[in-house]
């Protein structure tokens, strides 16, 4: 399931699922990412920090390598949402990820450590499956600053504890190899989060096609949207959670055979990064 730097269309579509959006662990270190100069090759791509050495930001993949395209996916789940999954609401949505199966479509799904927490087996069947990859959406999917749709705001001195502590949740539910990509919650951040980060060596990732499936329950309208929205190289931002985006899955159905029969290849955010970072 966010100098200020924003995608503002992007950004208002979530708001609202993003508002709508435990037991404490001692903050681990994230798995430190390569450099965008890495010679080892089964390092997941990174793009280089960005000017003073912050932490760089990724939208889409170039444009002229052909038609492919990135479908993620945020399993959001607050830190403090523990009462409402208790009482029977669901943050997951293990039909989507089916479905996905069933169409073998490759998919990069960031997640938060609470999510990862509440829904350990989902967690890790996601992470050892090699049709996706399980990236970073922070622990507590708390906003990285303030004046983000009405979500609690992480201090700037726990930012970097918060995405470590997600990477804690991932080893602890069984996720093996979780990616070094970063999607703040709600898409909001500024400088001062960029540089919060830098030490985890993690790539921020945003998208260029907002679906529009929050709280939407128009199938074909989410999956109008992506589709009039696709370029090659884009990220196209979805969510996994059945409470906050109930109409996701009956979009898939319509998106993937039609994005296909167009000629586009879907694929994770890790081999656009790369494509990006080639052509650097």
């Amino acid at each position: 399931m966010i100098i200020r730097v924003r995608q503002a269309a992007a950004a208002c579509a979530l708001g609202a699922a993003l508002t709508a959006c435990g037991a404490p662990t001692a903050p681990h270190a994230a798995r430190p990412a390569p450099s965008a100069t890495s010679a080892a090759p089964s390092r997941p791509p990174t793009l280089a920090p960005g000017p003073a050495g912050l932490t760089p930001v990724f939208r889409n993949g170039p444009r002229t390598l052909g038609k492919v395209v990135a479908l993620t996916f945020d399993a959001d789940m607050t830190a403090d949402q523990g009462a409402r999954a208790a009482a029977g609401e669901r943050f997951d949505n293990p039909e989507l990820v089916a479905e996905l199966r069933a169409l073998k479509v490759p998919a990069t799904v960031f997640m938060t450590g609470r999510w990862a927490e509440e829904y350990p087996a989902q967690a890790r069947s996601i992470g050892r499956d090699r049709l996706f990859e399980v990236a970073n959406h922070s622990y507590s999917h708390y906003a990285f600053t303030g004046d983000c749709y009405g979500l609690p705001t992480v201090a700037a001195d726990r930012m970097r504890a918060d995405v470590e502590r997600a990477y804690t949740a991932f080893r602890k539910a069984g996720v093996p190899d979780a990616m070094p990509y970063f999607r703040f919650p709600g898409g909001c951040y500024d400088r001062a989060a960029l540089k919060a980060l830098t030490p985890t060596g993690v790539t921020a990732v945003q998208w260029d096609v907002v679906s529009g499936d929050a709280f939407a329950t128009d199938a074909d309208a989410v999956a109008r949207q992506v589709l009039d929205g696709v370029r090659p190289g884009s990220v196209v931002v979805m969510h996994c959670t059945r409470s906050a985006a109930p109409a996701t899955e009956r979009a898939v159905r319509t998106i993937v055979p039609e994005l296909r029969k167009q000629g586009y290849r879907f694929v994770k955010v890790s081999e656009l990064i790369g494509d990006a970072r080639a052509r650097r």
